[in-house]
Order: C-alpha cells, then structure tokens, then sequence
C-alpha cells in the first residue's frame, strides 16, 4: 500500500520527470538503474533508492527483471508532475483560462447594498451589459485555487471607477467574466467576478454578480462545491 505520509522532495520529482520523459508516463518503460543514474548525474545507489521512495509514495510501479526494470508513472504521479508543470506554467505564462474551485457560503450582506448603489449601478449597466441583482454570491476557495487566483493579476478586467456622492467616497472595482458550472455540470452567464479595492473578504474568498440571484438560479445552498472559470479576452 502507498505511504502517502512519506516525504518526496525535489530530487525525487526529478526522477519522475526523468522517468516520464522515458517513456514512463504513457506506459511501461525499461530502463537500469545505471541508465538513469548517468541521466540524473548521480550514482547508482541513489538512482535505485529515489525510485524506491517514488514506489514506496506511490507515485510508480515497478517490474524488476534479470536485465533492469520496467517502470511506470500511476495516476498519482501523472498528477505530481501535471502540479509541477501549473505552477512553472504560471511562472512563464499569461494564461487565458483559471479555473477556481470553491464551496457556497453566507456573505456579510454588504453586497446587496453597494452594487445597487447608483453610481455602480450605472457603471454595470454600461460595461458589463446588465444590471446586476443587488447582492453578490461567496465561495470559500480552495487552496490551489487560491494561489490559481495570482494569475489573474495577467488578466484584462473590466474596471469600475470609484465615485463618490455627498456624503462619502466609494472605491473602485474590477469585474472578470466568468463561466460558473455546478456539481451536476449545470452552467451559468453571464456572471462576473467582481473585486472591490476596499473589501472585508481575504484572497480565499470570491464574490460573484450576476442578473438573477446566483442561489435561485442554480438552486444552491451553503457548502456546495462550484467551479468558476475565467478567461481573459484580451
């Protein structure tokens, strides 16, 4: 069985690389461990006790015969090296599409207050292309879709500019088309993501607007899991 608990660090992740380029990640591939030991610039019996710690985490099996071995990735090691290539990936590149995970929750219900103040409202209307229904959807993110939210910070936004009338100022915002899909693969649009400049919520935390109420329109409660993908048309 896998020990998942067991440490695997960049040393290992570059023998899974190694092994996946030869050949490793479609299929079973033969290789020695003094092949891979001259690939990796490192001796024999680290090459051999790096893939045992990739076995032992599950992350390849193995097939030992008289003239070397055959290898190949599992799942859970096409997905270690898919985790390292997203993150290089946004290191490296502007991407068009994120996609964020989240579950339902209750806001504070300062949302159904500010979008439909006036000097939004019109805004809106303007350059999103709809009147917003006065209140916003929250999720709660998920980890990596925290850290996936940076990559936004590459994106071409809609902006709403701040206003202000005769009792106090209001601070601007940026809205970002989204495509919203449900567990049961229900979609929804237009919607936006919308993030005000002065907000109580923290960056695992997403708003999102809408023309009809997001909850009746989907028929969602609290806790359910919601993918929100954004794609940058620029």
């Amino acid at each position: 069985m896998p020990d998942q608990s067991l440490a695997v660090g960049h040393d290992e992740l570059a023998t899974l690389r190694r092994v996946a380029l030869d050949g490793g990640f479609a299929g079973e591939t033969k290789l020695s461990c003094a092949g891979l030991a001259a690939d990796l610039s490192v001796s024999t019996q680290t090459a051999s006790r790096r893939l045992q710690t990739l076995e032992t985490a599950g992350l390849v099996v193995r097939d030992t015969v008289p003239d070397g071995q055959w290898v190949e990735l599992t799942e859970a090691g096409r997905r270690a090296l898919r985790e390292e290539y997203e993150a290089y990936r946004q290191l490296f590149e502007s991407p068009a599409r994120v996609e964020l995970h989240g579950t339902v929750t209750s806001g504070m219900g300062e949302g159904r207050h500010y979008i439909s103040l006036p000097g939004y409202m019109a805004q809106f209307e303007d350059r999103l292309g709809y009147e917003p229904y006065p209140g916003t959807l929250n999720l709660d993110l998920e980890a990596e879709s925290v850290r996936a939210r940076a990559a936004l910070a590459a994106f071409s936004p809609v902006s709403i500019d701040g206003w202000e009338d005769d009792e106090r100022t209001y601070g601007p915002c940026v809205c970002y088309p989204v495509v919203i899909e449900t567990a049961d693969g229900e979609t929804y649009d237009p919607a936006h993501l919308i993030a005000p400049e002065r907000t109580h919520h923290d960056e695992d935390q997403l708003e999102l607007i809408a023309p009809t109420k997001l909850r009746d329109a989907l028929d969602l409660a609290d806790e359910e899991p919601l993918v929100v993908t954004v794609e940058d048309d620029a």
